[in-house]
């Protein structure tokens, strides 16, 4: 046992006062009247007993009270561990405000509850106590530490908030904050309901701060959650039916049928049909769509389920291109059955440049830049298609037969293909097709078994073997390639080992190839197109700099409210940093005035917390033992935890008590019994 002021021992010399007022008082004479002596004797022995019995009770009252009353004043206590927190107290708290806190506990929802068991824990310490109020947001406000008053200020304006922090995150937060006065004693809150998918938190050696979890239980709810949503091909195709893949997960441990499934697609609601998901699982879903109007699209996938339906809608949104850009560079030579082709498929733009006459900094805008048989490529239009290469663009070279070989081979070279060899006038025949490749994937349902293949008079061999990133599209019947493809960056450097002049190949007469194939490679590309993104993670956005005038101001609106993104310009793109300014799901139009659109963009809550699983007190217990668990008892009588915590086993009551029970004797032993 210790005392929390020892000092307060020295009083036990008062005990002497009621031993010096016994020896002195009690000791005088006392006349006793009687009317026959006979007796005196006998009455006077048995008076001086019970005399005395009754003094040496009242004493030990006076004296056991004194002591209990010093010794409450000394305030001892049982310690817990080494080492209690007495001095300067720092205190961290930690309130989860995510959404998985809006399951309810008797009819109260857990973040309501949480909020008040901060405010209990606030007032358990005294004045001198600075807080840190912590949550999911990691507001600039919350990493300072505020007095008690302040502290059940802040704690008062917390929201709900989509944000999503694993729990070593914020317990890092935590030990940053408490740091900045090493002179103190730490302790640390965390209020939560302690989800599995950000209880991340590990036994540690650390000492430095007291850890305290304080984990609040609802009853767990069956979830049923959109996961996710992707294009099926890497680019949506005007007036072409598209397929749009949605994930949904079961949460639940028992299997969820009749789920309704839907599109919101211009102003109108499609249902695409019910879904069966087993317990515990995900289930992939396709949901045909035909875009008719070119430009930003905006579509919303939902599900019903209730009662957890913040993750019940996806929001999804992509631009649509009315044409792709395809510009054919070429010397002097045009080659009219390319021309006839490009300018064939409605879906195209079709540009045709000299090779003398280009401008490099259009590039970007193109989505396939076709080389016709170039006599030499320069360093400088070698390195621009690289760099458009690299940034996602796609790039076919026919070679010419009697051009410069070397520079073609540097350029292919830089981007890792194997060199070309001499030229060959041998004929050859394409024998085999890859269609598990994209250019050729879903191209045929099935290949014909007299579908006419090209056929070239003339073709390069190559040195070297195939390289690692290498795809062969077609192949001839002695096993060299025809086509072959070298993804770099985000794009594709596709490279024919024939020239297209008919009087080399007569891949221009094969519709069934060629055509598709032009297609194919005009939407191919390495580079994802994100269709939705994530609250707290996706915090960045990239647009061209070519869309952006430089005196525009940009900026994002969302319900008739707007705020103005952080802007850097690198290179050829706008970096544009959100800093955690997006705290609602939906679209986000991005302007240079009020109807200058430059992108839209869906975001959606962070569906971790679609996962109502948590650690019970046990799992907890285990997995950090070195930290201090408050049990659901233990929470319910908060203050008196907390300084049992900070001061061990409180025991100046029993001190008080005892004081007062032996005074109530003395005045019962004074009063009623008579000598």
């Amino acid at each position: 046992m210790q005392f929390l002021v020892p000092g307060m021992l020295l009083a036990l010399l008062a005990i002497a006062i009621p031993i010096i007022i016994h020896l002195f008082y009690f000791r005088r004479f006392k006349k006793v009247p009687f009317s026959n002596v006979r007796f005196l004797k006998e009455i006077k022995e048995e008076t001086s007993t019970r005399s005395k019995l009754r003094n040496l009770l009242v004493l030990l009252s006076r004296i056991l009270a004194i002591a209990g009353l010093v010794l409450a004043f000394a305030q001892p206590y049982i310690p817990f561990g080494k080492k209690q927190n007495q001095g300067p107290k720092d205190v961290s708290i930690f309130i989860d405000n995510s959404f998985s806190m809006s399951a309810l506990d008797k009819d109260v929802p857990l973040f309501e509850k949480a909020k008040q068991k901060a405010k209990e824990i606030v007032k358990a310490y005294d004045a001198s106590t600075q807080f840190q109020v912590l949550t999911h947001d990691f507001e600039g406000r919350h990493q300072r530490l505020v007095s008690k008053d302040e502290a059940m200020g802040l704690i008062d304006e917390i929201q709900q908030s989509p944000e999503v922090r694993t729990l070593s995150k914020v317990l890092k937060r935590q030990k940053a904050a408490l740091a900045t006065r090493s002179q103190t004693h730490h302790t640390s809150y965390l209020i939560s309901d302690f989800q599995s998918s950000i209880m991340d938190l590990t036994a540690t050696q650390d000492t430095s701060v007291k850890v305290n979890l304080m984990p609040l239980h609802a009853v767990q709810e069956a979830n049923i959650g959109i996961d996710s949503c992707w294009l099926a091909a890497p680019v949506p195709i005007l007036n072409q039916p598209n397929t749009l893949l949605v994930k949904v997960h079961n949460y639940g441990q028992v299997a969820a049928d009749e789920v309704k499934l839907a599109l919101s697609h211009g102003g109108q609601i499609r249902p695409q049909g019910t879904l069966s998901i087993p317990a515990g699982s995900a289930i992939i879903d396709t949901i045909h769509f035909v875009l008719n109007e070119p430009g930003w699209q905006e579509m919303v996938v939902s599900i019903n389920d209730y009662p957890v339906q913040f993750d019940d809608k996806y929001y999804v949104s992509f631009p649509v291109m009315e044409k792709l850009n395809v510009l054919t560079i070429q010397d002097a030579k045009t080659n009219k059955y390319l021309n006839a082709a490009l300018q064939g498929i409605s879906y195209f733009n079709p540009t045709e440049q000299n090779v003398r006459n280009l401008d490099y900094s259009a590039f970007p805008k193109y989505q396939l830049i076709i080389l016709h048989e170039l006599n030499n490529i320069s360093s400088g239009l070698a390195n621009s298609l690289k760099e458009f290469i690299i940034n996602g663009g796609n790039v076919l070279v026919f070679p010419n037969p009697s051009g410069n070989l070397s520079t073609l081979n540097s350029f292919s070279g830089s981007l890792g293909l194997p060199e070309l060899a001499g030229f060959e006038k041998v004929e050859k025949q394409v024998q085999r097709i890859n269609t598990q490749a994209f250019i050729f994937k879903d191209v045929f349902q099935r290949i014909p078994k007299n579908i006419r293949l090209p056929k070239t008079f003339g073709s390069f061999s190559r040195k070297g073997i195939t390289n690692s990133g290498e795809e062969i599209l077609l192949t001839n019947r002695d096993g060299s390639p025809y086509l072959f493809k070298m993804k770099k960056g985000e794009g594709n450097l596709y490279i024919s080992a024939a020239p297209l002049d008919v009087a080399y190949n007569d891949l221009v007469k094969n519709s069934e190839i060629f055509i598709p194939m032009l297609f194919k490679m005009a939407i191919s590309t390495g580079k994802s197109l994100k269709i939705a993104r994530v609250i707290g993670q996706d915090e960045i956005v990239e647009v061209r700099s070519t869309d952006i005038a430089p005196d525009k101001v940009l900026k994002f609106q969302h319900e008739g409210q707007e705020f103005l993104p952080e802007q850097r310009v690198i290179g050829d793109k706008v970096i544009l940093g959100i800093n955690n300014q997006i705290k609602k799901a939906g679209f986000y139009r991005l302007s240079k005035e009020m109807t200058d659109t430059v992108g839209v963009f869906g975001y959606n809550y962070d569906h971790r917390e679609s996962d109502l699983s948590f650690l019970t007190d046990s799992e907890l217990q285990q997995r950090v033992p070195n930290y201090t668990l408050l049990s659901q008892t233990e929470v319910a009588d908060l203050s008196s935890t907390i300084q049992q915590l900070d001061n061990g086993k409180v025991l100046w009551r029993w001190g008080l008590i005892a004081a007062l029970i032996f005074l109530a004797l003395e005045i019962l032993l004074i009063r009623f019994w008579k000598v």
